[in-house]
């Protein structure tokens, strides 16, 4: 077999206009949360992300019906037959979004079996604020191994106070609490846009929620959500990626339909760095015009709306070539700089001091072969290899294929010299020959 790559040459300024996909981790738990429902909802702007189809796979496990017109973006899924609450441990260990169901199916069965999930490895993301909460609410755990069996013949309104505000348990709580009787608050919640695209969609299921200052949602139980029909907002992760390509290598870039009010911090600190970002009318749009002498910015990573840890690979790649010094600190993840040693192969100037990276501008990187190890450290490469002298190869790109739709293909249509390469079956001459050899002898 090959092994699976995607190579990355030198291109000059990427130019041009691009259309998003729905956001990635909005996506999941939106799908997650129609398990709350009966009936055939329809979801548009649905990115086809090998993560999404691992959660689609999941619901048709438990026995919903799913249609995923991938061309258009649409999936219909029919929920009405779901009559299981066991999640087979294949489907949980390749996605750390699978934790997501627990909520939808406590709060429909009153039971949930699961296994702890998977993903990248960027850190324990310890799901203890999911499950401490969920006792609060009346769930009985019992662990064995890596095997979780929950059970709540009756959940109960609490008040959930959330040390840290993981978006995860949010999102997990939240859609728990909107078939349980009674009114459920959790303070110092996760205000995430993705949250509140999933907000957005329980409501229109017929669910009651409120926000309310300071960070803290509301929700009165209800005894029943109906299906919806819900469009996914633009994937602001991706629009990051984007602006960062046409950055790094000097071009412009035209966003339509990026969301800026979603990306504040970010935008900040492109504009610090020395480029041009335009908005677009009521923040709809999102136009960015390179400058030639980047300078170096620092920043450290936080829940919303601060620095977005999702991009603080993409945007280390970006400093590597920025004139000055600068700082970046990982406040979420612990594990989230190992992307850093893959750009020290290529020449960037970078020193770790435990969760902080320190780097010195550099006038060139260099092209090498590198392991992608997570989802967004998979993108702060390919940004690398973009303006890096040669050819950069990169494996682990079933980390890409995770998180992004076809982002190669849109990073071509703007001028890069990018391409994926598959794996596939490779065969002699003379294996085919002591093939048919053996085929003549069995015959």
């Amino acid at each position: 077999m090959i092994q699976e790559f995607i190579s990355i040459e030198q291109s000059g300024p990427l130019q041009g206009a691009v259309e998003l996909t729905g956001a990635k981790n909005a996506v999941l738990v939106i799908i997650a949360s129609l398990i709350l429902t009966h009936g055939k909802s329809r979801l548009t702007n649905v990115p086809r992300s090998d993560d999404v189809l691992q959660m689609i796979a999941l619901l048709e496990s438990l026995g919903a019906t799913a249609t995923f017109h991938e061309t258009i973006h649409v999936l219909e899924v029919d929920t009405s037959h779901i009559n299981s609450w066991k999640v087979s441990p294949d489907i949980m260990k390749k996605m750390r979004a699978s934790i997501l169901v627990m909520g939808p199916l406590l709060a429909r069965f009153g039971h949930a079996d699961i296994a702890l999930p998977g993903g990248c490895v960027i850190g324990t993301r310890p799901i203890d604020y999911h499950l401490k909460n969920f006792e609060k609410m009346g769930v009985e755990i019992q662990q064995q191994s890596h095997f979780l069996t929950t059970s709540a013949p009756q959940l109960r309104a609490a008040r959930i106070i959330l040390e840290y505000p993981s978006v995860g348990a949010t999102e997990n709580i939240m859609m728990a609490a909107t078939l349980t009787q009674g009114t459920t608050q959790i303070i110092n919640a996760a205000l995430e846009p993705e949250v509140l695209d999933l907000v957005d969609i329980l409501q229109a299921m017929g669910a009651k929620i409120t926000i309310q200052a300071p960070a803290t949602i509301v929700i009165e139980g209800v005894t029943q959500l109906h299906p919806v029909q819900h469009q996914i907002i633009p994937d602001r992760l991706e629009a990051g990626a984007l602006l960062l390509a046409a950055a790094i290598t000097g071009g412009s870039i035209k966003l339509p339909t990026a969301r800026a009010d979603h990306m504040d911090v970010f935008l900040l600190k492109l504009q610090e760095m020395g480029h041009t970002i335009v908005r677009g009318d009521n923040d709809r749009g999102i136009s960015l015009f390179a400058t030639k002498k980047p300078r170096a910015v620092s920043f450290k990573t936080a829940p919303y709306p601060g620095f977005p840890t999702d991009l603080q690979a993409p945007m280390l790649a970006a400093q590597c070539l920025a004139e000055g010094e600068c700082v970046i600190e990982e406040t979420v993840f612990e594990n989230r700089l190992l992307h850093v040693r893959e750009l020290q192969k290529m020449g960037a100037q970078i020193t770790l001091e435990h969760n902080k990276a320190i780097i010195k501008g550099v006038e060139e990187l260099y092209a090498a072969p590198v392991i992608a190890t997570d989802i967004r450290a998979s993108c702060a490469l390919v940004l690398a290899g973009l303006v890096a002298r040669g050819v950069t190869s990169m494996t682990g790109i079933h980390h890409w294929t995770r998180g992004y739709d076809a982002l190669e293909k849109k990073l071509q249509t703007l001028g890069a010299r990018i391409k994926v390469h598959k794996a596939q079956s490779v065969i002699t001459n003379e294996f085919k020959v002591a093939e048919n050899e053996w085929k003549s002898v069995v015959r």
